[in-house]
Protein backbone atom coordinates (compact mmCIF):
# COMPACT_ATOMS: atom_id res chain seq x y z
CA UNK A 1 0.00 0.00 0.00
CA UNK A 2 2.81 2.39 0.92
CA UNK A 3 4.55 1.79 -2.42
CA UNK A 4 1.35 2.36 -4.45
CA UNK A 5 0.64 5.77 -2.87
CA UNK A 6 3.86 7.57 -3.97
CA UNK A 7 3.66 6.06 -7.48
CA UNK A 8 0.11 7.35 -7.83
CA UNK A 9 1.08 10.75 -6.43
CA UNK A 10 4.10 11.13 -8.78
CA UNK A 11 2.11 10.15 -11.85
CA UNK A 12 -1.20 11.96 -11.26
CA UNK A 13 -0.24 14.76 -8.87
CA UNK A 14 -3.07 13.67 -6.53
CA UNK A 15 -2.99 11.95 -3.15
CA UNK A 16 -4.51 8.49 -2.73
CA UNK A 17 -5.58 7.72 0.82
CA UNK A 18 -5.37 4.24 2.29
CA UNK A 19 -9.21 4.08 2.32
CA UNK A 20 -9.26 4.93 -1.39
CA UNK A 21 -6.72 2.20 -2.14
CA UNK A 22 -8.95 -0.33 -0.41
CA UNK A 23 -11.82 0.65 -2.75
CA UNK A 24 -9.91 1.10 -6.02
CA UNK A 25 -10.18 -1.52 -8.76
CA UNK A 26 -7.43 -2.73 -11.08
CA UNK A 27 -9.14 -1.00 -14.03
CA UNK A 28 -9.28 2.37 -12.24
CA UNK A 29 -5.65 2.07 -11.19
CA UNK A 30 -4.60 1.05 -14.71
CA UNK A 31 -6.30 4.13 -16.19
CA UNK A 32 -4.31 6.43 -13.87
CA UNK A 33 -0.91 5.32 -15.27
CA UNK A 34 -0.14 6.17 -18.91
CA UNK A 35 3.38 4.72 -18.65
CA UNK A 36 3.31 0.93 -19.20
CA UNK A 37 6.22 0.14 -16.88
CA UNK A 38 4.85 2.12 -13.94
CA UNK A 39 1.36 0.74 -14.54
CA UNK A 40 2.62 -2.85 -14.58
CA UNK A 41 4.69 -2.40 -11.38
CA UNK A 42 1.80 -0.74 -9.56
CA UNK A 43 -0.70 -3.42 -10.62
CA UNK A 44 1.67 -6.12 -9.35
CA UNK A 45 1.92 -4.26 -6.01
CA UNK A 46 -1.89 -4.06 -5.83
CA UNK A 47 -2.28 -7.79 -6.57
CA UNK A 48 0.33 -8.69 -3.95
CA UNK A 49 -1.40 -6.49 -1.38
CA UNK A 50 -4.84 -7.97 -2.16
CA UNK A 51 -3.42 -11.51 -1.95
CA UNK A 52 -1.87 -10.75 1.43
CA UNK A 53 -5.17 -9.32 2.67
CA UNK A 54 -6.96 -12.55 1.65
CA UNK A 55 -4.35 -14.69 3.43
CA UNK A 56 -4.51 -12.53 6.57
CA UNK A 57 -8.33 -12.76 6.64
CA UNK A 58 -8.14 -16.54 6.21
CA UNK A 59 -5.58 -16.83 9.01
CA UNK A 60 -7.73 -14.70 11.33
CA UNK A 61 -10.78 -16.90 10.60
CA UNK A 62 -8.76 -20.03 11.33
CA UNK A 63 -7.40 -18.66 14.62
CA UNK A 64 -10.89 -17.58 15.72
CA UNK A 65 -12.32 -21.04 15.00
CA UNK A 66 -9.44 -22.68 16.87
CA UNK A 67 -9.93 -20.69 20.10
CA UNK A 68 -10.58 -23.02 23.00
CA UNK A 69 -12.68 -20.45 24.92
CA UNK A 70 -14.47 -17.98 22.59
CA UNK A 71 -16.48 -16.73 25.59
CA UNK A 72 -13.25 -15.29 27.05
CA UNK A 73 -12.64 -13.38 23.81
CA UNK A 74 -16.08 -11.76 24.13
CA UNK A 75 -15.27 -10.73 27.70
CA UNK A 76 -11.96 -9.18 26.63
CA UNK A 77 -13.72 -7.28 23.85
CA UNK A 78 -15.81 -5.49 26.48
CA UNK A 79 -12.63 -3.51 27.31
CA UNK A 80 -12.44 -0.23 25.34
CA UNK A 81 -9.70 -0.52 22.75
CA UNK A 82 -9.67 -4.32 22.61
CA UNK A 83 -11.20 -5.65 19.41
CA UNK A 84 -10.99 -9.11 17.87
CA UNK A 85 -7.28 -8.98 16.95
CA UNK A 86 -5.99 -7.53 20.25
CA UNK A 87 -8.40 -9.82 22.12
CA UNK A 88 -7.06 -12.91 20.38
CA UNK A 89 -3.48 -11.72 20.94
CA UNK A 90 -4.08 -11.23 24.67
CA UNK A 91 -5.96 -14.50 25.04
CA UNK A 92 -3.46 -16.65 23.15
CA UNK A 93 -0.32 -15.00 24.57
CA UNK A 94 -1.66 -15.18 28.14
CA UNK A 95 -2.54 -18.86 27.98
CA UNK A 96 -4.10 -20.32 31.12
CA UNK A 97 -4.62 -17.47 33.59
CA UNK A 98 -4.19 -19.93 36.48
CA UNK A 99 -0.44 -20.05 35.82
CA UNK A 100 -0.15 -16.54 37.32
CA UNK A 101 -0.29 -16.61 41.11
CA UNK A 102 -1.26 -12.94 41.39
CA UNK A 103 -2.26 -9.92 39.35
CA UNK A 104 1.22 -8.49 39.97
CA UNK A 105 2.81 -11.53 38.35
CA UNK A 106 0.58 -11.08 35.31
CA UNK A 107 1.33 -7.34 35.04
CA UNK A 108 5.04 -8.11 35.29
CA UNK A 109 4.75 -10.77 32.57
CA UNK A 110 3.00 -8.19 30.36
CA UNK A 111 5.95 -5.77 30.92
CA UNK A 112 3.60 -3.26 32.51
CA UNK A 113 5.67 -2.64 35.64
CA UNK A 114 9.14 -1.18 36.04
CA UNK A 115 11.93 -3.70 36.43
CA UNK A 116 13.84 -2.47 39.51
CA UNK A 117 15.89 -4.30 42.15
CA UNK A 118 15.37 -2.98 45.68
CA UNK A 119 17.11 -3.84 48.91
CA UNK A 120 16.08 -2.24 52.20
CA UNK A 121 14.09 0.35 50.23
CA UNK A 122 17.15 1.38 48.16
CA UNK A 123 17.54 0.91 44.44
CA UNK A 124 20.25 -1.63 43.64
CA UNK A 125 19.95 -1.59 39.86
CA UNK A 126 17.57 -2.39 37.05
CA UNK A 127 16.28 -5.82 36.21
CA UNK A 128 16.00 -7.25 32.75
CA UNK A 129 13.50 -5.01 30.94
CA UNK A 130 13.09 -7.59 28.21
CA UNK A 131 11.69 -10.23 30.55
CA UNK A 132 8.05 -10.93 29.89
CA UNK A 133 5.92 -11.04 26.79
CA UNK A 134 6.48 -8.23 24.29
CA UNK A 135 3.28 -9.01 22.39
CA UNK A 136 1.15 -8.53 25.50
CA UNK A 137 2.98 -5.27 26.20
CA UNK A 138 2.23 -4.10 22.67
CA UNK A 139 -1.42 -5.18 22.87
CA UNK A 140 -2.13 -3.37 26.14
CA UNK A 141 -0.37 -0.17 25.01
CA UNK A 142 -2.40 -0.24 21.76
CA UNK A 143 -5.62 -0.72 23.75
CA UNK A 144 -4.61 2.10 26.11
CA UNK A 145 -4.09 4.51 23.22
CA UNK A 146 -7.58 3.79 21.91
CA UNK A 147 -9.25 3.77 25.34
CA UNK A 148 -7.88 7.20 26.30
CA UNK A 149 -9.44 8.67 23.18
CA UNK A 150 -12.89 7.11 23.30
CA UNK A 151 -13.73 6.22 26.92
CA UNK A 152 -14.48 9.29 29.11
CA UNK A 153 -13.66 7.70 32.50
CA UNK A 154 -10.32 6.39 31.22
CA UNK A 155 -9.62 9.72 29.53
CA UNK A 156 -10.12 11.60 32.82
CA UNK A 157 -7.82 9.19 34.67
CA UNK A 158 -5.20 9.50 31.91
CA UNK A 159 -5.38 13.32 31.99
CA UNK A 160 -4.76 13.35 35.76
CA UNK A 161 -1.76 11.08 35.29
CA UNK A 162 -0.55 13.09 32.29
CA UNK A 163 -0.54 16.30 34.36
CA UNK A 164 2.18 14.79 36.58
CA UNK A 165 4.04 12.42 34.24
CA UNK A 166 5.26 12.17 30.66
CA UNK A 167 2.67 11.10 28.05
CA UNK A 168 4.39 7.74 27.43
CA UNK A 169 4.44 6.96 31.15
CA UNK A 170 0.76 7.92 31.44
CA UNK A 171 -0.21 5.65 28.51
CA UNK A 172 1.80 2.79 30.01
CA UNK A 173 -0.05 3.36 33.31
CA UNK A 174 -3.39 3.04 31.48
CA UNK A 175 -2.08 -0.15 29.84
CA UNK A 176 -1.13 -1.44 33.29
CA UNK A 177 -4.66 -0.80 34.55
CA UNK A 178 -6.13 -2.58 31.52
CA UNK A 179 -3.80 -5.57 32.04
CA UNK A 180 -4.89 -5.83 35.69
CA UNK A 181 -8.55 -5.60 34.67
CA UNK A 182 -8.09 -8.33 32.04
CA UNK A 183 -6.42 -10.59 34.60
CA UNK A 184 -9.48 -10.40 36.89
CA UNK A 185 -11.87 -10.73 33.95
CA UNK A 186 -10.17 -13.91 32.74
CA UNK A 187 -9.90 -15.33 36.27
CA UNK A 188 -13.39 -14.45 37.51
CA UNK A 189 -15.34 -14.57 34.24
CA UNK A 190 -16.59 -10.98 34.48
CA UNK A 191 -16.83 -8.14 31.96
CA UNK A 192 -15.03 -4.80 32.04
CA UNK A 193 -16.12 -2.25 34.64
CA UNK A 194 -14.44 1.17 34.11
CA UNK A 195 -15.56 2.37 37.54
CA UNK A 196 -13.77 -0.51 39.23
CA UNK A 197 -10.64 -0.37 37.05
CA UNK A 198 -10.19 3.44 36.98
CA UNK A 199 -11.21 4.86 40.35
Amino acid sequence: MLSIQPSFSRTTGRQLSSKAIRRITSTQLEAAFPDTTTRYGTLIQLKLWLTLQDHIAELERWVRQDLARPDLLKRLQSVPGIGPILGMTILLETGAIERFASVGDYASYCRMVESVRLSNGKRKGHGNRKCGNRYLCWAFVEAANYATRYQPAIRRWYERKRARKHRVVAIKAVGHKLARACYYMLREGTTFDPGRAFQ
